[in-house]
């Protein structure tokens, strides 16, 4: 049963979409491909993080029934919805995984926790098996949802988090894999709208903290749970957005209109940003390719720099432009001088950079306190174009003896469309680099050979490929 009055216009359209998609092509299912193997190796290479593992497990502790699914680099056997939150925190914790940058923030692959979670629970115990390109299909559109609707909805201007937006496509997306209708997918959707928003006070200043890692992990198990109750009949909410007073847009937005700035389709999954280099926040991924390219002329030099200029968009500056003491792991990759000092100091950036044993060394803070950020309005003109979707910075060294390096600017990060054939290589290796922490050296080769050709990854059901990904203990 639905609430009176009639369904919001965006719900319909998501509805309609998730339930008679248009076609995919191969540059679609190619990229969901990839998008899927290498958040899967993020969420292996974040085993190694106590912080991570402590966290993972059924809600109920030790005495947590046992369920079908498995979850990646364990043995652990959880509920759908406990394992839609271990999979996505560990995808999400090290902020590794894609990225999608338009007025709002976010990372699509985490409606991975979901997918992978109802999927192969439906495998195991519904009789019949989700192939991989089942999988694949949702998502596509599970990107798309989340994409599109971050293109013109700036939620971060609010003070609100992006994973809303992976609540909303996961219970989307997951009504539809349950069997749900139109009118089922409009219900799931909005619950997840009337959930509101969680505050950004975990991604900010002082505040920064652990939650930024596992807040992926509860949205997309949310709207798995969501889908599940409408499954079981609740009702919904056709009017979540537009009712008057009391809906979201009026609560939540203002008065303003939640819009759909373009027909969904594959858009999102065609166009995600990867991260291949190094793990930090996607808005300062290009000054950390600057900061490498002039470590050689820095490195010997430390103690004579006078300044360090970085140019940057206004979305960094919002974001990630910190000064301070910086308190822990997730406040250090969420700011842009910390990541742009051990760029020239290190020239290389690892998750290990972000440890306190690491972030004492006291040349980080002494090139931090010489820093001057400020916005380049082209930077920023770039970054919003639909055309252009650059993430661009510029880096340039002086020293206290007048002398200074090159202003070297980057304005697409390699994990960037227009860089994708660069990228594939090293994405390749990173995805062999992540696999070789948890598995041996031939479970480590059949599974890149699935970055390399998706055919026979395909038509295998999401059980068997969730059974490859496991360690018994």
């Amino acid at each position: 049963m639905m609430a009176g009055t009639a369904t919001d216009p965006v719900l319909a359209r998501i509805a309609d979409y998730v339930t008679a998609p248009p076609a995919f092509g191969d540059r679609a299912y190619d990229t969901a491909r990839l998008s899927l193997l290498d958040s899967l190796g993020c969420a292996l290479l974040a085993l190694g993080a106590p912080e991570c593992r402590r966290l993972l497990g059924p809600a109920a502790g030790a005495g947590g029934q046992p369920g079908p699914v498995r979850v990646p680099g364990t043995g652990l056997r959880l509920d759908p919805v406990s394992a839609a939150f271990n999979i996505g925190a560990m995808i999400r914790w090290l902020d590794y995984n894609d990225t999608w940058l338009a007025a709002e923030w976010g990372h699509p692959s985490d409606n991975l926790g979901a997918l992978l979670a109802l999927a192969d629970a439906r495998c195991r115990t519904a009789g019949g098996g989700m192939t991989v390109r089942d999988l694949l299909h949702a998502q596509i559109q599970a990107y798309e949802i989340q994409g599109v609707l971050a293109l013109e909805n700036s939620f971060n201007r609010l003070g609100l988090d992006h994973v809303l937006l992976v609540r909303v496509a996961s219970a989307a997306v997951a009504a539809r894999l349950l069997g749900g209708d139109a009118e089922r997918v409009v219900a799931a959707l909005s619950h997840a709208f009337l959930d509101g928003g969680a505050l950004r006070t975990y991604r900010h200043g002082a505040t920064t903290g652990s939650r930024k890692s596992w807040a992926a992990g509860d949205a997309t198990s949310r709207g798995l749970w969501l889908a599940y109750l409408v499954q079981r009949g609740e009702m919904g909410y056709p009017a979540a957005l537009s009712a008057p007073r009391w809906g979201f847009q009026d609560v939540v937005l203002g008065g303003g209109e939640l819009r759909l700035a373009r027909p969904l389709g594959s858009y999102v999954v065609e166009n995600v940003l990867f991260k291949v280099a190094f793990p930090a926040e996607f808005h300062g991924q290009t000054a950390v390719e600057a900061a490498f390219a002039l470590h050689p002329q820095v490195a010997a030099r430390l103690q004579e720099v006078a300044e360090v200029a970085i140019a940057t968009q206004e979305s960094a500056l919002r974001i990630i432009d910190k000064s301070g003491p910086l308190a822990n792991p997730a406040d250090r990759d969420h700011c842009l001088q910390y990541i742009v000092a051990v760029g020239l100091l290190a020239g290389e950036l690892t998750d290990h950079h972000y440890e306190d044993e690491f972030a004492c060394d006291p040349r980080i803070d002494r090139l931090r306190s010489v820093m001057r950020v400020a916005e380049e309005p082209a930077y920023s003109i770039g970054y919003l174009d639909p055309a252009e979707r650059s993430i661009a910075n510029a880096v340039q060294v002086h020293f206290r003896d007048g002398t200074h390096t090159d202003r070297v600017e980057v304005v697409y990060p390699i994990g960037h469309p227009r860089r994708r054939a660069q990228a594939l290589p090293r994405l390749r290796r990173k995805l062999q680099a992540n696999l070789a922490t948890a598995f041996d050296a031939e479970r480590v080769e059949r599974i890149v050979a699935w970055f390399d050709d998706g055919a026979a990854l395909a038509d295998m059901t999401v059980s068997d490929f969730m059974d490859a990904l496991v360690v018994e203990r």
